[in-house]
């Protein structure tokens, strides 16, 4: 394709709508990788709540990534602006309520109520606000982009989220750095409350969406449940390949700990970068160069790959090791991400790959949920007691165990290839 090719498919095949929709989604991404970056270490050392602060970062993002699934009910009964502007109207209200824990005016509230529950039940509200976004936008860019160029369409949207998962830990340095940690949190809140007014002002409904309540309802989201949970080679995948998302957690919930506290690094914003800097570069050649495996294939070495990396931690306990190993960990996650949903795609029956494709998000919210809660397990046993790489070989366990199961699921669960198929690594 040459150059004036792909700009003409830039300029005449998406509609207004859809570059309208991921500028919102850069900053969206922008306010909640920010507020991610610092959440776990303002709960423990702000808020008073080390003790449980991965477990609660845990419930926070397992909340986001798994209520997608009733929130797109909201979307076919209201369109995607009326659902885009609760969202960003409950992420303004919610990240202000978390920042205000840590704040000196806010103690009274927050004593009143008891800081724990305070703390979750205005993390609970932020992520409900947190799981409309994600039917709204990837459902905006799916119907503002015509058929032939509608892989370039998400292939720009995946760009933009990793560009605002790389940009705002650095926004948040910076805020932390001359303002405070709880500012950040603030920041992630007017950033969401200027989002609202941008889709207030410029997002129009795209064509063809649903505004009468003729799609999704919830005894339908029952149902789909349901129908997929019978379905054991679905379901043990997505368990299976949970164990990738319980070491990428780690990322926001351990590593911060481990370079501020073992490392004595204190700008931890920069090397949870690391890993959406790696993304953004090797995506491209390494999906290039796998594309001829399998997809079982690409994704047992991606993983592989990935639990590696926590090795370089354990042997190397220093700032330029702990780089190296999370653009290894990066590396991994280029291997196997693009062909997941392929793979999700190839398990589901053709009449329900809709379906299926809608718990396709689930690992990510159970590696988070189970995430929180080995992070505060290995922070405690582990990292306050002086033997750091400890909880790196346990990861690394973790993860060499999800492997070993994935290519257990391959010789037993996993569909067989017919003949043209047999590519794999």
């Amino acid at each position: 394709m040459t150059i004036a090719q792909r700009w003409d498919d830039l300029r005449s095949g998406f509609q207004p709508a859809f570059w309208v929709a991921n500028t919102l989604e850069l900053f969206e991404r922008l306010a909640f990788y920010g507020a991610k970056a610092v959440l776990t270490v303002y709960l423990a050392n702000k808020v008073g709540l080390k003790e449980e602060a991965g477990t609660l970062a845990g419930l926070f993002s397992g909340l986001i990534f798994s209520l997608p699934i009733v929130a797109g009910v909201f979307v076919d009964r209201y369109g995607f602006r009326r659902t885009l502007m609760a969202c960003f109207a409950l992420f303004s209200i919610g990240y202000f309520l978390i920042g205000l824990a840590g704040l000196e005016y806010g103690q009274a509230i927050t004593e009143r109520v008891g800081v724990k529950p305070y703390t979750i039940a205005v993390l609970v509200l932020t992520a409900v606000g947190g799981s409309l976004i994600k039917p709204c936008i990837v459902g905006t860019v799916a119907r503002t982009s015509r058929a032939e160029v509608q892989s370039l369409g998400f292939s720009i949207y995946y760009t933009l989220v990793n560009l605002g998962g790389a940009i705002g830990p650095i926004v948040a340095l910076h805020v932390r750095e001359n303002l405070g940690i709880e500012y950040v949190l603030l920041m992630s809140s007017l950033t969401s409350f200027l989002l609202l007014i941008g889709t207030f002002l410029f997002f129009r409904e795209p064509g063809g969406a649903p505004e009468g309540g003729q799609g999704r309802t919830f005894g339908r989201v029952f149902a789909d449940m349901l129908l997929v949970f019978r379905n054991l080679r679905f379901i043990s995948f997505l368990t299976i390949f949970s164990g990738f998302w319980m070491m990428f957690w780690q990322i926001f919930y351990l590593f911060p700990f481990y370079i501020t506290d073992w490392l004595k690094f204190p700008r931890f914003e920069l090397l949870e970068t690391v890993d959406a800097w790696t993304i953004i570069i090797v995506s491209v050649p390494v999906t290039a160069l796998v594309k001829r495996w399998s997809p079982i294939g690409a994704m047992t070495l991606g993983f592989l790959i990935a639990s590696s990396s926590w090795l370089l931690l354990a042997w190397i306990p220093t700032v330029p090791g702990a780089i190296v190993a999370m653009a290894l960990f990066a590396l991994g996650e280029a291997t196997q991400a693009p062909r997941f949903y392929e793979y999700v795609s190839s398990l589901a029956p053709k009449e329900q790959v809709g379906t299926f494709m809608g718990f396709a998000f689930l690992p990510v919210a159970i590696g988070s949920f189970a995430a929180g809660r080995i992070a505060d397990w290995l922070r405690r046993s582990f990292l306050d007691t002086g033997q750091p790489a400890m909880m790196w070989y346990i990861l690394a366990a973790i993860g060499f165990a999800a492997t070993a199961l994935m290519v257990v699921y391959n010789y037993t669960l996993a569909p067989r290839p017919g003949p043209r198929d047999r590519t794999g690594a």
